[in-house]
């Protein structure tokens, strides 16, 4: 009997980014928008600045990089605990990198999470290692892509 669950997520994207003259053309516009969802905090959202973008806002090159990133901590989390690994300090210092084509669009290439778990001390420094591999395998986002993402954790002990 198959396990499947279905969850929906639902987002609104609102372009905030008229000067004015709407997309009369390429530079008349601000890619501005506004990312909600009922009952969040609003993200503030751009284009990277090398396509004409706010850089102190987010863009969707970052959010998805971000996503992957979260999305591995939230697993690894949980299977630290389920395995009694007690997890004081987490990190990760993510990269994605993105080619654009020819053609004017892109894609990513690849991704790499870089995570450093402090656990307390003698707890299993090996099995809170191997266990990143679990949380990759997991990952719903990383399970969504269709670039390689490697994993390069650190797991430091505390004391």
């Amino acid at each position: 009997m198959p396990h499947d669950k279905q969850h929906r997520y639902a987002t609104r994207t609102e372009w905030t980014g008229n000067l004015g003259e709407g997309t009369t053309n390429y530079r008349a516009y601000s890619r501005d928008h506004v990312i909600s969802a009922v009952g969040r905090p609003e993200l503030l959202g751009s284009s990277d600045p090398a396509f004409r973008g706010d850089a102190a806002r987010w863009n969707p090159e970052d959010l998805l990089v971000g996503s992957l990133s979260s999305c591995h901590m939230l697993w690894y989390l949980h299977l630290c605990a389920q395995a009694k690994i007690t997890v004081l300090a987490y990190r990760d210092d993510a990269v994605g990198t993105m080619v654009e084509d020819e053609g004017g669009g892109g894609r990513f290439t690849q991704a790499v999470l870089r995570p450093v778990a402090t656990i307390a001390a003698g707890g299993d420094a090996v099995l809170a290692k191997a266990l990143h591999q679990e949380a990759h395998r997991l990952c719903f986002i990383a399970n969504s892509v269709n670039f390689p993402i490697a994993i390069e954790p650190t797991v430091l002990a505390s004391g």
